[in-house]
């Protein structure tokens, strides 16, 4: 009995504090906006040409305010992306260093060694220490190249999650031009 007496109450008083304070929802909330009515509109007027708009806006544009914002890449998408360009950047940088090491470091051995009697020593000691050195180059290029490619990938993306967030941005704000325009039209001042 006690729990029917309490259902009873709040049937009754839940539709008093809505027409005293408004309807808790309204189509002008929900998308950040504050209409008011200018000719003494009651609530149930308000909501009900509220809901009108926001139905004729949302046809008229062919947006849908309620959608969720764009989703950037997922961090696997991020991470996957970044492996790739890193990846096809060791694949460009470097081919032949080690044999371009190779040949600089033989011919200056050469020179060295002819100079202390044995060119054929000089230039193979040459050529191994510049093979090294060549080898070393074309890790430390490949590295460098895998740094500016992951550096690039990351900034692609962001410039294309900021575009599609600007661009989702726009949308709302056509839709809400419509909105207030179809809200002054029957006699409401929207903010």
């Amino acid at each position: 009995m006690k729990r029917f007496l309490i259902l009873l109450l709040m049937s009754w008083l839940i539709p008093f504090a809505i027409a005293q304070n408004g309807p808790a929802w309204s189509p002008a909330k929900s998308i950040g906006m504050f209409a008011y009515p200018k000719h003494q509109q009651n609530s149930d007027q308000q909501l009900k040409d509220e809901s009108e708009c926001y139905g004729s806006a949302r046809q008229n544009t062919g947006i849908d305010p309620q959608a969720p914002p764009p989703a950037g890449p997922s961090a696997q998408e991020q991470q996957a992306a970044q492996q790739y360009a890193a990846q096809e950047a060791k694949e460009d940088v470097g081919k032949g260093r080690t044999l371009g090491g190779a040949a600089r470091g033989a011919a200056g051995g050469a020179a060295i060694g002819a100079i202390a009697g044995d060119a054929g020593k000089g230039a193979a000691i040459g050529a191994t220490v510049g093979g090294i050195a060549g080898r070393r180059r074309q890790r430390m290029a490949e590295y460098q190249a895998q740094q500016q490619a992951v550096q690039q990938t990351a900034q692609a993306q962001q410039q294309s999650q900021a575009q599609a967030e600007s661009q989702h941005q726009a949308a709302t704000d056509t839709f809400k031009r419509a909105f207030s325009a179809c809200m002054d039209a029957r006699g409401y001042s929207v903010q």
